[in-house]
């Protein structure tokens, strides 16, 4: 029999005071194991069909439409059946956002079956381990063809180093790789070395060098590493270098900087493997955005031609938000063309161009060329001048879907940062489709955030002073744990606010109307603002107001 309203309603409320997901309340309502009709019973619920353990097993995967990866995160698994129809079987029916997903980026249509959660897992087990040989055997391909591997890191190889400047450099790379970091920070201060790690957008200190003759040493050894001019400390110097942890590489791109006290050095760290598995996942909902947002992006990435901006500081993943939006559309029927500096992801089926100034190779450059290429979609990593800006608005007017980034704070300051640079108000109304503003919001562990409620000195700084400000937020934070470094935050999510162009809106900008007047328009036509968008993760519980403050202006 069908779960009943009552049993459906009691566990949508714990399963949002617990943070799980409702099936998992429904499959163990006192904490208990799953019973053996739990799969039937929840497919009468919603109306799916339920696939027996050998009908899952015939099924010929798909992962190209759905990644393995992606399949192992959701509990699903995309195929078809004997009968050459395509199936998505599900742990998860209340995973709207999956078939949404798929029904968006998917040509033919599909159909939703019920797995059982056990059976899912054992049938994705069984890919795994085909998919492991086959990348063995790329791996030893690979390691015959390439020469160039880079110093290999591990932790035997650290003990075994000689020298203490090379076993402090390779420690310290090693443990940020582990650490998940995404940058590592050598600052020169009087009597030594600081070093620092970036990590889920957040800098933090994990160690230092006493004396400056070491700490010399050390910037010197990541010199010879990256392959400059050691004898040269007055001017900046960029390079790069590789490093091959567990047996795949993993780039480092070093910038080293002069100061008062010596020498800094930031490192970037790109982990191709890294990278290529978040590929294989990146969706527009892996990134957190909120229903409303990926509507809107999907709406404005299916347009026919025109201009998608996406803006907001360095690190806020407007280009993984591009690319996130060039997988979910990328149909294999039109030429897309991208120029990025540097080249992060590789899109399959995608010509990707890497900017090469030093080779004359710039954006305007690059952009002018792909124009002759026949593109359908272009996509510029990032607008720095009048003249690409000039190209790219062009591109629009003719027949070209352009995506690309510019700097600046949120969508408003897009249109005064476009005419700066001299870009005619009326071509940039007709050409530009919508803008983008976004922020990552560090959010809160699953495994130690609780209940929390925050004094009256913050809900006053967060613009939350009154007792009907708060009514409905369920305040969460994390003590700190291991899992989450102490930090009480556990990965990032996307906010974003979105302005779609009306002809009311177009006119505004073109008659160079005040600021307030175009906030005014949006808003009566349902514009979110990022402080809004915020505010509605920390009503979820998803994040605190210490961390929306951090990236947020109080508004």
């Amino acid at each position: 029999m069908p779960f009943s309203a009552a049993e459906l309603a009691a566990a949508g409320r714990r399963a949002g005071q617990d943070g799980v997901r409702l099936v998992e309340v429904l499959a163990r309502p006192d904490g208990a194991a799953a019973s053996d009709d739990f799969p039937a019973r929840l497919a009468a619920t919603v109306g799916l069909t339920c696939l027996t353990a050998a009908e899952l097993f015939a099924l010929a995967p798909d992962f190209d439409g759905l990644s393995f990866d992606e399949a192992l995160r959701r509990e699903a698994l995309l195929g078809r059946d004997a009968g050459g129809h395509t199936v998505l079987a599900v742990a998860d029916p209340f995973d709207t956002d999956l078939v949404d997903g798929l029904g968006a980026r998917l040509l033919h249509p599909f159909v939703v079956r019920l797995a059982d959660r056990d059976d899912l897992t054992a049938c994705l087990a069984r890919h795994e381990e085909s998919r492991r040989v086959m990348a063995g055997m790329l791996a030893g391909r690979e390691e015959a063809t390439t020469g160039d591997a880079g110093e290999d890191l591990s932790l035997r190889r650290i003990a075994g180093d000689a020298s203490p400047v090379v076993k402090l450099v390779n420690s310290t790379l090693y443990d940020a790789i582990k650490q998940g970091a995404s940058d590592v920070h050598l600052e020169s201060v009087p009597g030594g070395l600081v070093i620092k790690y970036r990590v889920d957008g957040v800098l933090a200190r994990v160690g230092g060098v006493q004396g400056t003759e070491l700490a010399e040493q050390a910037v010197s050894r990541l010199k010879v590493m990256a392959e400059l001019d050691i004898a040269e400390r007055r001017v900046p110097q960029d390079g790069r270098f590789k490093v091959q942890v567990s047996g795949r590489p993993i780039d480092f791109r070093v910038s080293i900087m002069p100061s008062i006290h010596g020498e800094d050095a930031v490192l970037r760290i790109l982990d191709k493997e890294h990278l290529t598995r978040e590929l294989a996942g990146l969706t527009l909902e892996t990134l957190g955005f909120d229903p409303g947002v990926r509507q809107q992006l999907r709406h404005m990435a299916g347009e026919p031609y025109g201009m998608l901006l996406v803006t907001g500081p360095t690190g806020s993943g407007k280009t993984t938000s591009l690319y996130a939006t060039l997988s979910e559309t990328n149909t294999g029927h039109d030429k897309i063309v991208t120029i990025e500096d540097p080249v992060e992801y590789q899109l399959p089926g995608v010509l990707q161009i890497p900017v090469n100034e030093k080779k004359g190779l710039s954006f305007a450059r690059g952009l002018r060329s792909i124009l002759r290429h026949d593109p359908d979609k272009i996509m510029v990593g990032e607008i720095r001048d009048a003249e690409t800006a000039e190209i790219a608005v062009q591109a629009a007017l003719t027949g070209h879907l352009v995506f690309t980034t510019v700097h600046a704070n949120n969508v408003f300051d897009v249109i005064g940062r476009f005419m700066h640079m001299g870009i005619d108000p009326y071509n940039l109304v007709a050409a530009l489709n919508g803008v983008v503003a976004q922020r990552l919001i560090r959010v809160n562990c699953p495994a130690c955030s609780t209940a929390s409620e925050p004094d009256a000195a913050l809900l006053r700084e967060s613009g939350l002073a009154t007792p009907a400000d708060v009514q409905g937020f369920a305040f969460r934070a994390g003590s700190g744990c291991g899992q989450c470094r102490g930090t009480g935050y556990r990965g990032r999510k996307a906010i974003a606010e979105v302005l779609l162009l009306d002809d009311e809106l177009r006119d505004l900008i073109i008659a160079r109307a005040p600021l307030r007047q175009l906030k005014d328009t949006a808003r009566r036509r349902g514009f979110v603002s990022l402080r809004e968008a915020g505010l509605q993760r920390v009503r979820e519980g998803l994040t605190t107001l210490q961390e929306l403050n951090r990236v947020t202006f109080v508004a």
